[in-house]
């Protein structure tokens, strides 16, 4: 059973997905501010997604979600926002989550989200027969581990982040649009945009190009997508 940590300070919303994502059989645990959720992560540590607002008092959903992704990058994030916080989803995205909901969701659109992190999370194992190293100039990933390493050194990757990568890996020098990005990693049934792909490539290149700025691995395709390329 997947078990799933929810933060939010309203009682009503909070009762609301709690009860249903129980009903589609996670295991839950609920708080009411982001201290107690950090309080349950320090304690627990075992969760395969958290659920977090981002607008409460104290510590907020931001923090909370910082803090759990400077500790444990495989675990699955996902915001919830109102709708007129669209910077502070961007922001999220940025610092770990691995997406967002915004508010009023419906029952399908939370649980389609919570399963399709679960799947993320879950994917630790590769079919035998497929190839255990994937390189690519100074890169090196790994299928077995799900990491990847730049000149022999780990870098810290969140599993959206490293789906990514491979995605690359497997499709070198190719044009791939941001649909089909999104598509292979978020699925055919994500109910959000495409501006979570251009997110989390401006979160990879921060950690792997030598000048973010001016990539020389994730290349721009302007008004269509990206392309991975790393001279072997």
């Amino acid at each position: 059973m997947k078990k799933v940590l929810v933060c939010e300070d309203e009682d009503s919303i909070r009762e609301f997905v709690v009860i249903n994502l129980k009903r589609s059989g996670y295991e839950v645990v609920d708080v009411n501010c982001g201290e107690e959720a950090l309080k349950v992560f320090e304690e627990q540590g075992n969760f395969d997604v958290a659920l977090l607002d981002i607008m409460m008092p104290g510590i907020d959903g931001m923090k909370v979600c910082k803090k759990i992704r400077e500790k444990n990058t495989t675990m699955g994030i996902i915001m919830l926002s109102a709708k007129s916080q669209e910077m502070d989803k961007i922001s999220s995205l940025m610092i770990g989550a691995d997406d967002y909901i915004t508010k009023p969701f419906s029952i399908s659109e939370l649980i389609a989200r919570v399963d399709a992190v679960c799947r993320r999370v879950g994917m630790s194992h590769v079919k035998p027969e497929e190839q255990s190293l994937l390189t690519s100039g100074p890169f090196t990933l790994n299928l077995k581990s799900r990491t990847v390493f730049k000149n022999g050194k780990q870098i810290d990757l969140t599993q959206v982040e490293y789906q990514i990568m491979e995605y690359f890996f497997k499709n070198q020098n190719t044009a791939l649009d941001r649909t089909s990005i999104l598509n292979h990693i978020w699925g055919e049934s994500y109910y959000g945009d495409d501006k979570i792909v251009d997110v989390n490539i401006r979160r990879i290149r921060m950690k792997i190009e030598d000048e973010p700025s001016s990539p020389k691995y994730i290349l721009t395709i302007w008004g269509f997508g990206y392309k991975w390329s790393a001279m072997n």
